[in-house]
């Protein structure tokens, strides 16, 4: 190990300052890698709807000349050889000591007179003592290997040129904080040849405005193609520290790209308190937590046009890196909304170094075995990963002491300084963050799972108790009593075999699409809208078509989800269309195949306001359900909104591969209502390339294929209420499960005749029920009559794809 290895040859005080104009990403050795990229970030963005502050860097040459005419390089050298970085106390003792030799060091005149000196070149008027952001910028910061995130020290709200110079040298110091010291020696950096620049910058008013952070992917998925934002009244340090739970949003790149502008889907979050500095007296500029008034709380803290601003920033942002660095580099991006200007800033951008570095062409996916009790608690899952152990509540750092490694680590919050305890962990569960906190940022990095936001996870979850932290069953994490079972399936997508036939996949819930979509699969063959309407909205349609039909308990229920001056019919368009969006974006440009809702009149009345407009039916699997509710007056209303959902997912989200399924429709004459009552709503068969298809689950549509099929582009069997129907058997009674066979000889010929009668008529023919993946002859005779395409559960897809494999082989033979 070893520092500086020239003598000193006296300061070279023209080097030590430059305008944040005049570096880029070329100067990374010189100013380090935080401030080369607001360099290059400002001549990136010049003139945008999001820029950066202007300012200056301390460059990586005032750092080491100050060590040099200090004579601190030896003392730094033998501090650091004999440290053992698994002894927390004698990093501690190291990185206090090495902090004060650097601070010591840096306290010359000269370096103290060109601070001053850059500071005031940034005045606008004369007099002016502009408040600034002083912030860490290590030359081995921000590189796709190692971010750094975190590990150094930065402070906001510096004012005069005397603060200016104690913010500096503290920031110097901070290149030896304990959590620095054990990152670098994780990481593998020499200790004393990684150097410190600061940035200097006009700061952003975000206590009066808002602040977070953009990732160019999706952070727990790894999903590439779209912008993840997370934002939160004031301070951002309130989402890194996980004392919030922010807003998030997501903005598909591609149709971006093609002229769209739409935000794909969003979720409010808690946002209970606004981080903000102190202003005047002996503590000025500490942080300290302000809370968030109901009304704030209760809305987005930025709009779909900021949105937007920030996808565009970020997209031109990733394209540039990504240009430089010759492949494609997702970016990690801080921004901030001024509180009196009101514009958007970019404060930094740095290459994202753990989603991105997952291996390509590989799925792993984590099951529980045997379906556990109710959740103790829940939150936003970090990772898709599971671990069991003790819980160890860590109220405060000195209980940090009595961690053992394995134990799960519950937190209202995590900081920085807890790293080598959060190395430990077989998982994290904190009270409060969102997606982007530092307990999710290093849980990724660390490759275990975190549930955060998890609410009262430290005073619901007892110390020493054993539990499972279960982040496998989509954007909700989980934490369950006591060690589950569960397995590991990994999965070499190269190794699945290529059939003719197309494998597609079966959908309900958009929160799972981003990692479904990394499966080989011809696209969606069935994505359930009921499913979207009854976890994404919770409310039924002619609830929100009709909310003076409510009683006054209900109407305020639905007004408590909406934003402010949003009627109860834009929400509900607004949610069915991110929900069908998410799923037609993850796999865009693939087919999404949606089926009009098709829940039963039992399903339709538990929904927030459903009893008034739903009848008591005494059977309702056979009841108005399907095609027969979408022109009648009493829910014709309601089918209005989902098809607006449509159009717009469709029209202003630019996601064309959407295309809709038509279930349990009765007769011929029906048929040709339903398409009427789409077409009147702006989805007419063929407009804008829309394919409308037909389930194919009762004798009379397989009696009738070839009147069906010259209505529809093509027919899907739902294999589980056709069985129903032709075997006269309730499929949700248990007293006669045993006559339920899909293999049957009488339900395998209407298989069959329904392939085949749609092939004859050139109509593409399908099918989306569990029956291939249950039985491997059942893909056999399918693939034999020539269907199209199979459709079946992610979970279910390599097996499926394997049995279609060998049926095709068989077909050659």
């Amino acid at each position: 190990m070893s520092g500086r290895t020239h003598e000193a040859s006296g300061p070279r005080t023209a080097d030590w300052v430059a305008t944040l104009d005049e570096v880029g990403l070329d100067d990374l050795p010189r100013v380090g890698g935080k401030t080369a990229s607001l360099g290059e970030l400002r001549r990136l963005l010049r003139g945008g709807a999001a820029t950066t502050p202007d300012g200056f860097a301390l460059t990586a040459g005032a750092y080491r000349d100050a060590l040099d005419a200090a004579g601190a390089w030896p003392e730094l050298t033998a501090l650091f050889a004999a440290l053992d970085v698994q002894d927390v106390a004698q990093v501690a003792a190291c990185g206090e000591r090495a902090r004060d030799i650097v601070y010591r060091a840096t306290g010359g005149p000269e370096l103290k007179a060109a601070i001053a000196a850059a500071y005031r070149r940034m005045q606008t008027r004369p007099g002016e003592r502009p408040r600034v952001a002083v912030r860490s910028s290590a030359t081995a910061e921000d590189l796709p290997g190692a971010s750094f995130a975190g590990q150094h020290d930065s402070y906001l709200h510096i004012r005069g040129e005397a603060d200016l110079v104690e913010a500096c040298r503290r920031c110097f110091a901070s290149l030896f904080t304990d959590r620095a010291i054990v990152y670098r020696a994780r990481n593998g950096f020499d200790h004393l040849k990684v150097a410190l620049s600061v940035a200097v910058m006009r700061m952003v008013d975000a206590d009066r405005g808002a602040s977070g952070v953009a990732f160019t992917l999706d952070t727990e998925t790894g999903f590439p193609d779209v912008v993840f934002i997370s934002g939160a009244w004031g301070l951002g340090e309130a989402i890194v520290q996980g004392r919030v739970s922010p807003d998030e949003f997501h903005v598909h790149k591609p149709t971006f790209r093609a002229g769209f502008r739409a935000v794909l889907r969003r979720t409010l979050g808690g946002k209970q308190i606004r981080l903000v500095r102190r202003a005047g007296g002996a503590r000025s500029g500490e942080l300290v937590e302000r809370p968030v008034p109901k009304r704030e709380r209760d809305r987005f803290c930025l709009s779909d046009e900021e949105v937007l601003a920030l996808a565009g920033a970020s997209i031109a942002i990733e394209d540039h890196y990504s240009r430089k660095a010759g492949r494609w580099t997702p970016m990690d991006i801080e921004w901030a909304r001024d509180g009196g200007d009101g514009r958007l800033y970019i404060l930094q951008a740095r290459p994202e170094t753990v989603a991105s570095r997952r291996p390509a062409g590989v799925v792993e996916t984590r099951r529980l075995t045997s379906r556990p009790d109710a959740a103790l608690v829940a939150g936003r899952a970090v990772g898709q990963g599971v671990a069991s152990g003790p819980v160890r509540i860590i109220a405060a750092p000195a209980d940090l002491e009595a961690f053992r490694p394995g134990e799960v680590l519950v937190a209202s919050t995590t900081s920085p300084d807890w790293l080598p305890a959060m190395r430990n962990a077989a998982a994290i569960v904190t009270d409060q963050g969102g997606r982007t906190c530092h307990a999710a940022i290093v849980a990724r990095e660390l490759g275990i799972p975190a549930v955060v936001g998890a609410g009262q996870a430290t005073t619901r979850l007892a110390a020493g108790r054993e539990v499972t932290v279960s982040c496998a069953e989509g954007e909700e994490g989980a934490v369950y009593a006591g060690r589950l079972p569960f397995t590991v399936e990994r999965l070499e997508l190269a190794s699945l075999p290529r059939t003719r036939t197309g494998v597609m996949l079966n959908l309900a819930q958009p929160d799972a699409a981003f990692a479904a979509a990394a499966l080989p699969a011809a696209g969606v063959g069935l994505a359930r809208m009921e499913f979207v309407i009854g976890e994404m909205i919770g409310v039924h349609p002619m609830a929100a078509a009709h909310p003076e039909r409510l009683s006054d308990r209900e109407r305020r229920a639905v007004g408590r989800r909406l934003q402010p001056e949003e009627t109860p019919r834009a929400w509900f368009v607004r949610r069915l269309s991110e929900g069908v969006g998410s799923i037609a974006a993850a796999f865009h440009p693939r087919p999404v195949i949606v089926r009009l809702s098709d829940f039963k009149t039992n399903e339709y009345a538990k929904l927030l306001g459903g009893a008034p407009f739903e009848p008591v039916e005494e059977n309702p699997m056979l009841g108005f359900r399907g095609a027969s509710r979408y022109a009648h007056p009493r829910y014709a209303d309601g089918f209005a909104l989902e098809c607006e959902a449509l159009v717009r997912a469709r029209e202003a989200m630019g996601l064309t591969n959407l295309h809709i399924m038509v279930p349990f429709c009765r007769r011929v004459e029906e048929a040709r209502r339903v398409l009427e009552a789409l077409a009147d709503h702006g989805l007419g068969r063929g407009d804008g390339g829309l394919q409308i298809y037909v389930m194919c689950e009762i004798p009379n549509n397989v009696i009738q294929i070839d009147a069906f099929a010259q209505l529809f582009d093509g027919v899907s069997i739902g294999s589980n209420d056709l069985t129903q129907l032709v075997l006269g058997v309730d499929r949700d009674s248990a007293e006669v499960a045993f006559d339920f066979d899909e293999r049957d000889p009488g339900v395998m010929e209407m298989l069959n005749q329904a392939v085949t009668g749609a092939r004859r008529n050139g109509c593409s023919a399908s099918i989306c029920g569990e029956a291939p993946a249950n039985y491997p002859e059942v893909t056999a005779a399918l693939v034999r009559a020539g269907i199209d395409t199979i459709s079946v559960n992610p979970s279910s897809f390599p097996q499926v794809v394997r049995s279609v494999a060998r049926a095709e082989a068989a077909l050659v033979r």
